[in-house]
């Protein structure tokens, strides 16, 4: 083994090892990036001046320095990022320790692990694409060590033609081999960091931190057509108890039993919904679902629940009905549902009884009310003015702009001050429609706050105060762009045309999310349950047909690249492997010819065997041939004298 590398060889693993740790400023603490980053600048100087590296008691310190860093940090080795950063810090330390080929091996499988635990943080394509380019560095480390003269295009091209050669068959064992799920006392420590979204809580103006956020809750693509926008009301948790300021969930959970089973009409609607990770365990299905599958539940708001982890991306299958009718209102229900903090002031009196609400039918109420907010200056706004006192009161009567939250809360309050059962329900509504894989994109943005008003013999039905103030709101789309980039409410039509000079960078937009939802449909949630789906649709039903397959596809695909390999011609650019053939042919004319198994000099000795006046030109080019090939030491000028040697040697008439 060589105790020397050429230059280019470190020049190349160290740049990979940089590109592999580098994803991860977003991800380990600055600190522990800093010691990486250190080293490593420590370790390219030393390619230059190698008595500048530190001796073994250094490096020792280094270590002792390392892993105090790393208990500083995290104070464990246990989880994602104690352990990557653990890995961060020993790839570091080993990089100063570079003296044999075992030494480059080991970096180099230790730098491969490092860019696996990218996809612990992040599972898009773009960083798919990223790891395995950095990952073509790395094996093109492993050409050049292994090559008598490093180049680096060459390095390059032969990594990119070992993974391309390698990809059929990592399709092969994607597909096929059985899925395992990890149980969930295993799982890895997720992310913990805090998620925008919804709360367990709602109060006035709670959810317009939400109309600045462009961030993806979830992906939905329906089976037949979609429904209109005024009927995508996304269903999440029901807020029955009030404190006048805050709305939360009513704590009777276990009532389902009592439910009067609703009765659905008009059309179903069938859809595939793509949740990405959050850390409730809600699912947000079109307002109401009538069929689901485990793991999904249904609770007894209408409201989904999943009991998988809420952290993992996940997909589920789902049916609603925008059309229902719940039927009877239960005791528990009715409790919660005209609870009040107190009694209401006189003003408040004095508008319900103005509206009529205590003295007309709930609908002709409803509609009262709908008129004042038209009629008494109301606004909806993103950046309503501060109510800290009585917020209700303070709506109504004095500022007058307000958010969705501000509208339901009001409303419902109203309502249950004429004694109307009624609820505030929160979600998502409307969605904006990708085009090109037509699904609907659900944001942070599109939150909002609705309620439902209970009616003898329809039921709950969804009455939307927001409605009567900005309609747009419901009937367009949220202008999710514009809204995040200036914080002023704006919507879009869905066929609108004002953007048509940014058209293209709109459609490039939706090509790449429409390629990132089939990617995390196919690839990332690609589970034990979907790979048995797929199979089944292929005919295989068990795992003993499964293995067959497996093993099958494999040896086919081994088949036909062994069959490229060889039957390819020999490279064209080798000229002195060209010249050697040339003398070859010469002999071979004569009779001698030589065998694909026969090493040039055993070629020679038989040759010289039967021409001894040749042996000493026969010598000659077989000895510079065999330094073209296979000598460090070997150049232009070799070349230049093989072949004048070979165009001199004559055999026969």
């Amino acid at each position: 083994m060589r105790s020397k590398f050429n230059k280019s060889v470190l020049i190349f693993l160290l740049s990979s090892i940089g590109l592999i740790v580098f994803p991860h400023v977003y991800h380990l603490p600055a600190a522990v990036l800093s010691f990486f980053f250190l080293i490593l600048s420590w370790r390219f100087i030393g390619i230059w001046k190698p008595d500048w590296l530190p001796g073994t008691w250094f490096v020792l310190l280094l270590t002792i320095l390392g892993v105090g860093l790393l208990y500083s940090q995290h104070h464990s080795l246990l989880g994602r990022d104690p352990g990557t950063s653990l890995f961060v810090i020993g790839l570091a330390l080993k990089l100063l320790e570079i003296k044999t080929e075992r030494d480059i091996y080991l970096i180099t499988y230790l730098a491969f692990i490092v860019a696996a635990s990218q996809f612990l943080y992040e599972q898009n394509i773009l960083v798919g694409v990223y790891i395995v380019a950095v990952c073509c560095v790395l094996f093109a480390t492993l050409v050049s060590i292994n090559s008598l003269r490093p180049r680096t295009l060459p390095a390059l091209k032969t990594a990119a033609v070992i993974i391309a050669q390698a990809l059929p068959i990592a399709g092969v064992l994607f597909i096929l081999f059985p899925r395992i799920e990890a149980p969930r006392l295993m799982l890895l420590n997720e992310d913990h960091q805090t998620k925008s979204g919804l709360s367990d809580s709602i109060e006035p103006g709670s959810i317009s931190n939400l109309g600045l956020s462009d961030e993806l809750v979830f992906r939905v693509k329906f089976k037949g057509a979609l429904p209109p926008p005024a009927q995508r009301y996304w269903r999440g948790p029901v807020m029955s108890h009030t404190d006048g300021r805050l709305w939360t969930q009513s704590v009777h959970k276990d009532f389902n039993r009592f439910l009067d089973k609703p009765k659905f009409t008009g059309a179903s609607y069938q859809y595939t919904l793509l949740m990405e990770p959050q850390d409730k365990p809600w699912v947000f299905a079109l307002d109401i679902p009538a069929e689901y599958h485990s793991p999904l539940g249904l609770n007894a708001n209408y409201q989904l629940i999943s009991e998988e982890t809420p952290g993992k991306r996940a997909e589920y299958k789902v049916t609603s009905y925008t059309q229902y009718n719940t039927g009877y209102i239960t005791k528990t229900e009715y409790h919660d549902a005209t609870q009040l903090p107190g009694e209401p002031s006189d003003r408040i009196k004095q508008l319900v009884r103005q509206l009529h609400g205590f003295d007309s039918p709930p609908e002709i109420y409803i509609q009262q009310l709908f008129n004042h907010f038209k009629k008494e200056d109301f606004h909806y706004t993103l950046t309503p003015p501060l109510m800290e006192e009585n917020p209700i009161e303070a709506f109504l009567f004095e500022t007058r702009y307000g958010f969705c939250s501000h509208y339901a809360a009001a409303f419902v309050y109203l309502m249950r001050v004429a004694e109307i059962p009624a609820r505030i329900v929160t979600g998502y509504q409307g969605g904006e429609l990708n085009k090109i894989g037509n699904f609907l994109e659900i944001r942070q943005a599109h939150a909002h706050a609705w309620t439902e008003v209970w009616l003898q013999d329809k039921g709950w039905v969804r009455i939307d105060p927001t409605a009567a103030i900005a309609p747009e709101r419901i009937e367009q789309d949220v202008n999710v762009d514009q809204q995040v980039a200036s914080g002023i409410v704006t919507f879009v039509s869905p066929n609108s045309q004002k953007l048509v000079a940014f058209d293209w960078l709109k459609q490039a937009h939706q090509l790449w999310n429409s390629a990132d939802y089939s990617w995390q449909r196919w690839v990332i949630n690609y589970n034990s349950m979907s790979q048995l789906q797929l199979l089944s649709s292929w005919g295989i039903q068990n795992a003993k047909a499964m293995l067959y397959s497996m093993i099958g596809l494999i040896a086919l695909t081994t088949a036909v690249l062994s069959w490229f390999l060889l039957h390819r011609k020999p490279k064209k650019t080798d000229r002195a492997l060209r010249l050697y053939n040339r003398f070859c042919s010469k002999l071979a004319h004569q009779g001698f010819a030589r065998s694909e198994s026969e090493g040039a000099r055993d070629f020679a000795e038989r040759v010289k065997a039967k021409l001894p006046e040749k042996s000493a030109q026969i010598d000659q080019i077989t000895d510079v041939f065999i330094k073209l090939r296979y000598s460090q030491n070997s150049g232009p000028e070799d070349l230049k004298q093989l072949h004048r040697l070979v165009m001199l040697f004559k055999i026969g008439n």
